[in-house]
C-alpha cells in the first residue's frame, strides 16, 4: 500500500456545499398543453353541473377531486361558482374538498360534512358505490380518446368478424363506447355488445349495465371484454372468471397492466390460506360513507366469533403499513369497503397479510374450503359467508356438546395449510364458548350430573372475556409502558448534571470548563 504523503482533509471544500434542487417532475397534461376555458368547461361539465344544483336546491356545495385534479379546483371552483350567481341573485357557497379521508373513488361525506354541505360534487373516476347521507352528482370528467387507435387495436385482436366482444371502458372514457362500437359495426363486426354506467356494484359487470340487442340467451362466459384504459385491479379480479378474456386498449394517460391476472388470485389464495389458521383477526373499517358499513361490520364480526376466533375493530384512516405493524398481536386483517379499496394490491410491506370479507368467508370455511376463481372486493358480499359449522361432538337438546367429546383435550389439532404446522391458537375464543356453554350456575355440566372444576384463569380477561391482546400485552411484549400502580420501584439518589452552555459548562460543583 501506498503511504500517505500528507494528512488526509477533514473539511469539505466549499464547492462541494450541498444545495437544494428540486427533482424533475414528469410533465402532466396541464404542464404540455394549455387548456383553455372552453375545454376546461367541457372537461368539467360546468354547465351540467350548475343545472343540477340549481334543480336540487343547494346553497352549500362541496367538490371533491382527487390529487391529480387538484391543479384544476380553483379554476373550476371559480366557473360554477360564476355559473350559478348568473342565474340566481343569492349566492351559493363552494367547498374544495381535498386530501380525502379514505379512497379517492368514494366519496368523502366525512369531510362535506365538516363544512355542512348539502350535496358533493364528485370529480374523476368512482366506483359508484352507494352513499348513506349525501346526494351526489358524478362528474367522471371527459378525456380526448383516438378512436382510430382504438378500433385498430381492436380489429388486431379480434380478426374474426363474428366474434362475441363487449366493448366497455373505464367511466372517464364511457362516452367514447357508443362511437367505438358505430366504427366497428360499419366495419363488418356483427356480435358486438357495449355497456352503459349504472350504480349497481353487484351486477354481472360491475357498474354497467349491458345495451343494444341483449341476446335472449346471453352468457357472459361466452364473450370477451375489449376495455378501453387501464381498469382497477378489482375489477379484473371480479371479471375474470365471469367473461372468456380480457383486453385491454392502454391510453394516453394509462398503462395496461403487466401482471397476470390468474397469477394475482394465486396470491389472494395463499393470504386466505395465512387468514385460515389465525386466531386473532382486525376489522379495518377503510369507509364511513358507504351505506350498509356498520351493518357488514356486525356481520363480520358474528362471522369470526362463530368460528372461534378474536376480532378488534380498528379505525385508522388511509392504510399503511407503519399503522398496521403497531397491533402486533393481530394475525390478518379483513378490510371493510367499497368493491375498489377493499383489495390492497402492494401488500408486500405489510406485518400481516391484508385481504377482502369475500376472502374472508373463504378462509373461515374450513374443511369446506374451496377455490372457484371467483372473487369480490367489497362490502356488498359480507352477508354471503357460508354458515360455519362446529362440528366437536354430539349435543343434547338443550344443543350443548355431551360425552368425552366436549372436553378440551378431544378437541382436533388444527394445522396451518401452508406450513403444517400446528397452531394452537386458531381459535381462542372456543374455550370460553364451551366454558359457558356446558356449566350451569352451579357448576354442573349441562349435560350430566357430574361436578366439574372450573378452569384456572391462565389467559388474560377483560370484563370476565377472553382477551387475546391483553394476553399478548401481558406476556409478549417488551414495552408495557412507563409502568403502574402495582410495579415497585427502588429510589435512587439524585444527581446533579450538567448545567450551562455548550461553550462553557459546570459538571457538580468542579470548577468552570
Amino acid at each position: 500500500m501506498a503511504e500517505l504523503s500528507a494528512p488526509p482533509a477533514l473539511s469539505t471544500p466549499a464547492e462541494y456545499l450541498f444545495e437544494h434542487i428540486d427533482p424533475e417532475k414528469p410533465a402532466s397534461d396541464n404542464e404540455t398543453h394549455k387548456r383553455s376555458d372552453a375545454e376546461l368547461r367541457d372537461i368539467y361539465e360546468i354547465a351540467r353541473t350548475a343545472d343540477e344544483i340549481r334543480t336540487g336546491g343547494w346553497k352549500r356545495v362541496g367538490l371533491q377531486f382527487p390529487d391529480d385534479m387538484l391543479g384544476d379546483a380553483p379554476w373550476v371552483a371559480e366557473a360554477l361558482s360564476g355559473e350559478l350567481q348568473n342565474a340566481e341573485k343569492k349566492a351559493t357557497r363552494i367547498y374544495i374538498l381535498a386530501d380525502t379521508s379514505y379512497s379517492a373513488c368514494c366519496v368523502d361525506e366525512i369531510a362535506a360534512e365538516h363544512v355542512d354541505a348539502d350535496v358533493v360534487v364528485h370529480y374523476g373516476r368512482s366506483c359508484l358505490s352507494p352513499t348513506s347521507r349525501l346526494p351526489i352528482i358524478y362528474v367522471f370528467t371527459k378525456h380526448q380518446l383516438d378512436i382510430e387507435a382504438a378500433v385498430g387495436a381492436f380489429e388486431k385482436e379480434y380478426p374474426d368478424k363474428d366474434a362475441r366482444v363487449v366493448v366497455m371502458a373505464d367511466v372517464t372514457y364511457q362516452d367514447h363506447v357508443p362511437t367505438v362500437l358505430k366504427e366497428l359495426q360499419s366495419r363488418g363486426y356483427t356480435a358486438l355488445l357495449s355497456t352503459e354506467i349504472i350504480h349497481d356494484p353487484m351486477g354481472s359487470i360491475p357498474n354497467r349495465k349491458i345495451v343494444h340487442a341483449i341476446p335472449s340467451d346471453l352468457s357472459l362466459s361466452d364473450y370477451s371484454i375489449f376495455h378501453i384504459s387501464a381498469p382497477p385491479t378489482s375489477l379484473l379480479l371480479a371479471l375474470s372468471s365471469r367473461v372468456r378474456s380480457i383486453h385491454i386498449h392502454p391510453t394516453s394517460s394509462s398503462t395496461a397492466p403487466s401482471f397476470s391476472t390468474q397469477r394475482l388470485l394465486g396470491r389472494r389464495y395463499a393470504r386466505v390460506l395465512r387468514l385460515a389458521s389465525a386466531g386473532v383477526i382486525g376489522i379495518l373499517v377503510n369507509t364511513l360513507s358507504v351505506a350498509n358499513y356498520l351493518s357488514s361490520i356486525d356481520t363480520i364480526r358474528k362471522k369470526i366469533e362463530a368460528a372461534g376466533k378474536k376480532s378488534y375493530t380498528v379505525v385508522v384512516g388511509k392504510l399503511n403499513p407503519a399503522k398496521l405493524a403497531n397491533f402486533a398481536e393481530v394475525d390478518g386483517w379483513v378490510v371493510v369497503g367499497c368493491w375498489e379499496s377493499s383489495l390492497v394490491e402492494e401488500d408486500a410491506g405489510f406485518y400481516r397479510p391484508v385481504i377482502t370479507p369475500f376472502e374472508l368467508g373463504v378462509a373461515l370455511a374450513g374443511n369446506e374450503r374451496t377455490w372457484t376463481g371467483e372473487w369480490w372486493g367489497g362490502i356488498e358480499g359480507a352477508g354471503e359467508f357460508s354458515e360455519v359449522v362446529e362440528k366437536d361432538g354430539p349435543r343434547d337438546e338443550t344443543g350443548v356438546e355431551v360425552g368425552e367429546d366436549s372436553e378440551e383435550e378431544s378437541a382436533p389439532p388444527e394445522f396451518d395449510p401452508r406450513t403444517g404446522k400446528l397452531v394452537s391458537t386458531s381459535r381462542p375464543m372456543q374455550r370460553r364458548a364451551k366454558t359457558e356453554q356446558g356449566t350451569n350456575e352451579k357448576g354442573k355440566t349441562a349435560g350430566s350430573g357430574a361436578l366439574t372444576l372450573r378452569p384456572k384463569a391462565e389467559l388474560a380477561t377483560v370484563n370476565g372475556v377472553v382477551s387475546p391482546g391483553a394476553e399478548y400485552l401481558r406476556s409478549q411484549r417488551t414495552w408495557q409502558g412507563l409502568g403502574g400502580d402495582y410495579t415497585t420501584e427502588e429510589s435512587t439518589a439524585i444527581e446533579e448534571g450538567r448545567s450551562g452552555v455548550a461553550r462553557g459548562y459546570t459538571v457538580g460543583e468542579a470548577e468552570r470548563r
